[in-house]
């Protein structure tokens, strides 16, 4: 639930809510009490462990690189000429 904070609070306090943002809480701030936007954390990425992503595709076919690259020349635009 995000925490409601006056666009005064946000100014005078900001200090203060960047470091609630670093720890995870969200906030909606407010404007004469209508409520004007929302300051919530970025998502940080998750990496994945190696062995963790290996176990994952341990059971997939080996890619064929030939196949590959004809797929993509069929499907994607490669021109290299200007489009301009």
């Amino acid at each position: 639930m995000a925490r409601v904070i006056t666009q005064r609070e946000l100014r005078n306090e900001s200090g203060l809510i960047m470091r609630a943002l670093d720890r995870g809480e969200s906030f909606l701030v407010t404007r004469n009490g209508i409520p004007v936007g929302e300051l919530r954390p970025l998502q940080r990425r998750r990496f994945v462990p190696r062995a963790v992503a290996l176990a994952a595709l341990a059971g997939t076919p080996p890619i064929d690189g030939t196949r590959l690259r004809v797929d993509l020349d069929r499907n994607l635009d490669q021109d290299a000429r200007p489009r301009a």
